[in-house]
């Protein structure tokens, strides 16, 4: 982590913390998301959802991000979450509840991509290659979710899925994480829904379908799943940040980093790895 200057500590926060735990909002812009603000409590199970709980000591911060089981023994998730903060040792996977429930297990590699860049709110620049991978010390028994061939075209249904804060607020202290897992139905924007120059092909905007709502801090490294062809959920985006600079959470569109364009990149790694 940085270490700042007392004078600008408190904005210095809000900005790191922004992109360490994964916010979408305005003055905490910082390229980003964290929790879903005005969804709603999951309406089914998803095996393939995990909790990450992060850390930031030198800001006495503990959050969460998301992530998805893409394999028995590997979890997709946002670079941000392992740069901007740390994971703190262990991963829950498969459970509706924050700090219960579920498959617990020991984080033993983390991998983030080479080419990771971090977003600049100041300039209006989004994350750059913002996944990362983490590897667990043995397998699961929940079903890892499918990463899709390609993300739905513009207008295809999709949703989203999060623990990040409920609380929309530029101070990450009135942050208050959703104990039960939150999902929102949201749908693919086109690029021109995002700010200029911030979706693209590795890159997918991201619009809600319920009104003053979107993912927000603590999500980051979620999922954004659609429905496959046989009916069933497979993966098309990882929380990244928001769709554009100084808006909050919940009155703009959201960023997430294609799965399906890092599916080359995630199988070398694993194979690697293994």
């Amino acid at each position: 982590m940085i270490a700042f200057s007392s004078a600008r500590r408190h904005a210095a926060r809000a900005a790191v913390l922004a992109l360490a735990a994964g916010a979408v909002g305005a003055t905490v812009t910082a390229g980003s998301a964290n929790a879903i603000i005005n969804g709603k409590d999951a309406t089914e199970r998803y095996p393939f959802m995990v909790s990450i709980p992060v850390s930031a000591d030198e800001l006495q911060f503990k959050g969460v991000c998301g992530g998805s089981l893409i394999g028995r023994q590997w979890v997709l998730t946002a670079a941000h979450c392992l740069v901007k903060t740390r994971a703190d040792g262990t991963v829950r996977i498969g459970s509706q509840r924050y700090k219960s429930g579920g498959t617990v297990r020991t984080i033993t590699r983390t991998v983030v991509h080479p080419g990771y860049k971090p977003g600049d709110p100041e300039k209006g620049r989004p994350n750059f290659n913002d996944v990362a991978l983490i590897r667990l010390d043995r397998p699961v028994r929940e079903k890892p979710i499918r990463i899709a061939r390609e993300p739905g075209r513009p207008g295809t249904p999709t949703r989203l899925l999060g623990f990040g804060t409920v609380v929309e607020s530029p101070d990450y202290t009135k942050w208050v994480f959703a104990e039960r897992l939150q999902q929102l139905d949201a749908r693919r924007g086109s690029a021109d829904e995002c700010a200029p120059g911030y979706a693209d092909r590795s890159r997918l905007c991201t619009v809600s379908r319920v009104p003053r709502a979107m993912a927000c801090n603590g999500d980051s490294g979620g999922p954004q799943i659609q429905r496959g062809r046989n009916g069933r959920w497979e993966l098309i985006g990882v929380t990244s940040g928001p769709g554009a600079p100084g808006v909050p959470c919940s009155e703009g569109p959201g960023l997430y980093s294609s799965a399906p364009a890092f599916a080359k990149w995630i199988q070398k790694t694993v194979s690697r790895n293994s």
